[in-house]
């Protein structure tokens, strides 16, 4: 009964570090909160106001998450721990095994709630916007582009994640030349915004006869989308709209009609684009909405100036500035330069398993 005793201390240390999270988060407050809120949907003309009504049910789905999350949890600990110390005292191996089983799948619940009290960040629970280009190395890095999109779609959608293409730009051979996509749902940006950087590949090119290996880069700037709650100012006379047709081979890719839209903010000579909508009118409000999101990023940073300093966080896209390097070849290894942490399993990886990534760099950053 020695892995039983391991798992009573297990959940008494699981017990005071669900209590400790739930403090970090101030959980007495967020119930009391979660119930004024809720008292609100409840008073005469409340669906009046759309919007209001809109961003107040917001607000409870997010505090609701997190507190059912730490009850359920703090629940099932105290609860594993009683039938813990039954099997201890009847010696009952049957009921010992499922008091192990018990455990291990609350430790998985407390990393993820672990996790979830690391986004705290102004824009965390925000959409993200992420904006894939290659860098130099013609269709070798266009091609790792490609790859980096489908890791990103693949993560989304196995985190419940809705993924929506904003602006896509076919490779000349193969791969992409540029895309930017929108990751819909509760704190996408707050996981996502540590993948902004340069990524690095080293692999035998696909695209070489001689089947040499090659190092390519590309770069992935990612934004959170900017809510109707947050006030930013646009002078509409530093706007210039232009529309064109969207580009591509065919397929979801092209439209025949001039409904894609590029805006420029003419002062910074930021510019963002859509055409993945079939209307003109749709195609701008999203163009528009990434011209926020990336002119907030600019403001945040406090360099209004020069567009360079918004791209400086990712600087080159080329050798000694990578966040992260994928080898194919002639080992395999995925390693995180910021924190250290890496994996063999590239393919898991390229498949949409990067997790252990987010959280490392998420805890790496707690201050």
């Amino acid at each position: 009964m020695l892995e039983l005793e391991e798992s009573i201390k297990l959940l008494e240390d699981l017990k005071d570090k669900i209590q400790k999270l739930g403090d970090s988060i101030k959980i007495t407050e967020l119930i009391n909160q979660l119930e004024q809120l809720e008292a609100e949907t409840l008073k005469e003309g409340f669906w009046n106001d759309s919007e209001n009504s809109s961003k107040i049910l917001n607000k409870i789905k997010s505090i609701k998450n997190k507190t059912t999350s730490f009850i359920n949890i703090q629940k099932a600990i105290s609860e594993t721990l009683e039938l813990a110390e039954l099997a201890k005292s009847e010696n009952d191996e049957e009921i010992a095994k499922e008091v192990l089983k018990e455990v291990k799948n609350l430790e998985k619940e407390t990393e993820k709630f672990e996790l979830q009290t690391l986004l705290s960040g102004k824009y965390d629970a925000n959409n993200a916007i992420l904006t894939i280009h290659p860098g130099a190395g013609g269709t070798e890095s266009q091609d790792w582009a490609e790859m980096l999109y489908r890791m990103y779609t693949r993560w989304a959608n196995k985190s419940n994640y809705q993924v929506n293409e904003v602006d896509f730009l076919e490779g000349d051979e193969a791969g992409i030349k540029s895309v930017t996509f929108e990751v819909i749902g509760e704190n996408a940006y707050g996981y996502l915004k540590g993948e902004m950087g340069i990524h690095r590949l080293v692999r035998i090119s696909p695209f070489d006869s001689n089947s040499r290996r090659h190092t390519s880069f590309a770069s992935v700037e990612v934004l959170p989308e900017i809510t109707d709650d947050i006030e930013l100012d646009i002078n509409p006379d530093d706007l210039r709209v232009d529309t064109y047709r969207a580009s591509g081979a065919g397929g979801q890719h092209v439209n025949k009609t001039s409904s894609a839209v590029r805006i420029t903010h003419i002062p910074t000579n930021i510019v963002a684009q859509c055409q993945s909508e079939r209307s003109q009118i749709q195609n701008r409000e999203t163009a528009m909405k990434m011209l926020k999101s990336k002119l907030l990023d600019l403001k945040e940073k406090e360099q209004k100036e020069k567009i360079e300093d918004l791209k400086g966080v990712q600087r080159e896209i080329a050798w000694g500035s990578q966040i992260r390097s994928y080898v194919f070849c002639p080992y395999t290894m995925v390693k995180d330069h910021r924190t250290n942490y890496e994996v063999g399993n590239v393919q898991g990886v390229m498949d949409g398993n990067i997790d252990d990534f987010i959280e490392s760099y998420l805890k790496s950053n707690i201050k």
